[in-house]
């Protein structure tokens, strides 16, 4: 795990902020120590029960509950109202990250404390720890990642410093890759490549025609099987989103060899163009059309969700009261609430998920994530949910004409 990060003076800077829709003052540091909190079930989940700020009473405190995924992970920091001052991170690439864009990071938390992952298990376990053999070279440029101080005069609205933290993120990242470090690892612009070109969409259960490849992930990651940037730690990705037409560009790639990758929100599978795309300084390559051919056998008959990679369409419990964190009640990311997995056991106490197709609804009736069952003696259990659906015909054929899809959150 490489985790640089800062501590700032504690005096008047408790306001995070992370993103438009997450931000919130935070408990101190003093509201961690016995006699302020109750450890939860894991050190870094504490239930605030005497803090300094009445207002979080109740309230539980966990620096998980504050990640984000790479792709919106760009700034991120703190604000202290008197006298209006920020303190912000801006990381105007993630090409230095692992795990691809939808790997999620630690970002801001109780200290006030800010982090520049760059490497991490989190969420992901020994997959994401780079291995070396015996002898093996290795080396990486992480960053640089650029720290900006904001004022205002006393009496303006200090909350306006996000807004200006947001405009001084965009001009760096409109800045990178920088000029100034002078080691002879970080390649300039110059020395870089660009990749561009259109991917399109051919499922002919869909329509006999291509399908432009709207909002697609499109990447160049080191070369390997279909989905394995989503393990890759140990060199370099860049990343891109298409538009509405399936057109993608991928700027300012480092030198080297790479594996072009997408996938399709709305389209199963994962996509790779099988040549090496081979990035030299001051290439600029145009792929042309690109065709994703999405796997199946046959028509598909029933579907639970959305293939988008998210679980943000199934049914996500509300919290505990006693355990909740106020921020994220009625908002997209409420499946940060802590202690969600118990509350499976109360919906489900002696009997597993058991889903109809065409009857069930999955906004209601799926559960957002596959977890354990809490059982009396405090240990968990394994479950076992069931999809039943009707089939009027079954071939006896050994490849069956039929694709039975469903997307679980797990």
């Amino acid at each position: 795990m490489s985790t640089p990060g800062v501590r700032l003076h504690i005096q008047g800077s408790h306001y995070m902020a992370i993103a438009d829709n997450r931000q919130r003052y935070m408990p101190l540091p003093d509201d961690r120590l016995p006699g302020r909190c109750q450890c939860l079930d894991y050190p870094e989940a504490a239930l605030l029960v005497n803090p300094k700020m009445r207002e979080l009473t109740g309230e539980v405190d966990d620096k998980y509950q504050y990640s984000c995924e790479n792709k919106d992970n760009r700034v991120h920091g703190w604000i202290c109202t008197n006298p209006p001052t920020g303190f912000w991170q801006i990381t105007p690439s993630d090409e230095f990250r692992s795990g691809g864009p939808l790997k999620q990071n630690l970002t801001s938390h109780v200290g006030p404390t800010t982090l520049a992952m760059f490497l991490s298990g989190h969420y992901a376990g020994q997959d994401l720890a780079p291995k070396f053999r015996a002898g093996e070279p290795w080396k990486k440029v992480f960053g640089p990642v650029f720290i900006y101080l904001n004022s205002a005069p006393i009496g303006d609205d200090p909350f306006w410093l996000w807004e200006d933290a947001k405009i001084q993120m965009m001009t760096e990242v409109q800045s990178w890759p920088y000029s100034f470090p002078a080691s002879e690892d970080f390649q300039k612009s110059d020395q870089r490549g660009n990749v561009g070109g259109r991917l399109l969409v051919l499922d002919r259960h869909v329509n006999e025609d291509w399908i432009s490849a709207k909002g697609a992930y499109v990447g160049l990651a080191p070369p390997g099987d279909v989905g394995s940037w989503q393990r890759e730690c140990k060199d370099y990705q860049f990343w891109t989103r298409a538009d509405e037409d399936g057109y993608f560009s991928i700027k300012n790639v480092r030198t080297g060899d790479y594996n072009l990758y997408a996938w399709v929100p709305g389209f199963i599978g994962d996509y790779r163009y099988d040549v090496p795309v081979t990035i030299t300084s001051g290439s600029c390559i145009e792929m042309g059309n690109l065709v994703y051919e999405p796997p199946r056998d046959g028509p598909t008959l029933w579907e639970i969700g959305i293939p988008d990679r998210s679980a943000a369409e199934f049914y996500v419990p509300d919290p505990d009261p006693k355990y909740i964190n106020r921020l994220f009640v009625n908002h997209p990311d409420r499946f940060r609430q802590y202690g969600l997995w118990n509350r499976y056991t109360e919906l489900y106490p002696n009997e597993d998920l058991v889903y109809t197709v065409g009857v069930s609804d999955y906004t209601k009736d799926w559960f957002f994530a596959q977890v354990p069952r809490k059982k009396e003696d405090n240990t968990y259990e394994g479950t076992t949910w069931q999809i039943h659906f009707g089939l009027n015909n079954v071939s006896e054929k050994p490849h069956d004409d039929l694709l039975l899809n469903y997307m679980s959150s797990t």
